[in-house]
């Protein structure tokens, strides 16, 4: 979908948005289908290609609205209203347009998580390629048995925030299994990668994991929030958070047809993340994702040849996906200086990492729209001012 496309799409969205409140009272305000319904309605996978927009509109009303609890009907009477307006959603499109993270208000979620829980957190050493292995972990679990402690969980990542690096799954899975830790694995970058056949292996062991999430909206292109987490035992979930206050109760919870998420978390409730993933999904097709996730990698690729074309700089880190770690030849202050000087002429923005000591820059491949114009011209931007350092420097 292009930006001509979207503009008319849009428009036609907000006549069918209008159209539902304007009628809404003439719906039926709960759901008339069975638990399971939507399994006979939908694929079993994503389309190869991409589908018609006027086909994913045309099952809004045959395939979603059936299941739909209308909360903004007049006649729904049911815990606390849930507001809505049209300024909110006019509001609602400008913040999904604009996507902003809000990295300066919340983030470390594994660390604050131990801090919650009351629980002591380490960090396993890694490897010269910033992964950790099985060895590192296991001398550690028995060091802490040893000292009265109990390991209970590992978080393993593919593809670390600081370097993209893989964690080797393959070692700590059977570790973990058999010490009865908890695996979950880390994926949030680099999970929506496994669509693409080329990149399956790096997720080799994953059947050991009893938990597994990556970020949707990091690099699958649906926009902030949207995250996919998988359990391997739901109960084990269930059995810490299931609360069943009478309000909450309903007719299908002990028929087992229906799976009960309120169970699975702490939040109160969740916004219907799923249906953009629908729209994505059917709009670019499996082959359309795979090629957006390709393209940003070999840009990647040829940012990673530049730099190791001037002699002046050198790479810091294995280049696996979209995301290059680099440096002048020289000291950390050197870097730093580099760093603040690109960032203060706000023509692009980077940010920092540290890898065994050393001061390092991250250029990582994130919007849609990036072309390897953008990635030439944002390498010219940074040499030159290196350049303009070095020549300060005192001979």
């Amino acid at each position: 979908m292009n930006t001509t496309e979207f503009r008319k799409r849009g428009k036609e969205m907000i006549d069918y948005v209008a159209d539902y409140i304007e009628t809404i009272e003439q719906r039926s305000v709960y759901p008339d289908v069975q638990p399971g319904y939507l399994r006979s309605l939908i694929p079993e996978e994503v389309p190869v290609e991409p589908e018609m927009y006027e086909d994913v509109v045309k099952d809004i009303e045959r395939v979603i609205m059936p299941g739909v609890t209308h909360w903004h009907s007049p006649f729904f009477y049911a815990y606390f209203p849930t507001a809505s307006s049209f300024p909110a959603m006019l509001a609602d499109m400008l913040c999904g347009a604009i996507g902003c993270i809000g990295f300066s208000w919340a983030h470390s979620s594994v660390e604050r998580a131990g801090l919650i829980g009351g629980v002591t957190m380490k960090k396993v050493p890694t490897d010269e390629k910033f992964s950790v292995q099985g060895e590192a972990l296991k001398k550690m679990v028995e060091r802490d048995r040893r000292a009265g402690l109990i390991p209970f969980y590992f978080c393993a990542t593919l593809g670390t925030t600081a370097s993209c690096a893989f964690d080797n799954i393959i070692e700590l899975g059977p570790l973990c299994n058999a010490a009865k830790m908890w695996m979950h694995i880390d994926a949030a970058y680099a999970g929506s990668a496994f669509i693409c056949p080329e990149f399956r292996p790096l997720l080799n062991g994953v059947e050991f994991a009893d938990s597994f999430n990556f970020n949707a909206h990091k690099w699958l292109l649906v926009n902030f929030d949207c995250s996919v987490m998988w359990v391997k035992e739901r109960a084990d979930i269930i059995g810490a958070f299931k609360m069943d206050p009478l309000y909450l109760k309903h007719d299908h919870q002990e028929s087992g047809l229906v799976t009960d998420y309120r169970h699975w978390q702490i939040p109160l409730g969740r916004r219907f993340r799923s249906l953009k993933l629908w729209f994505v999904f059917r709009l670019y097709g499996l082959r359309g994702l795979q090629d957006h996730i390709r393209k940003q990698v070999l840009l990647a690729k040829e940012f990673e040849k530049m730099v190791r074309d001037d002699q002046r700089f050198e790479i810091c880190a294995e280049v696996i996906l979209g995301l290059v770690c680099f440096r002048l030849k020289g000291s950390n202050e050197l870097n730093e200086t580099l760093l603040k000087r690109i960032n203060s002429t706000r023509k692009i923005h980077m940010v920092p990492c540290q890898l065994s000591g050393k001061f390092v820059l991250r250029f990582a491949v994130c919007a849609r729209t990036t072309e390897l114009h953008h990635v030439r011209e944002s390498w010219a931007h940074i040499t030159d001012l290196a350049s303009e350092l070095l020549q300060e420097l005192p001979h």
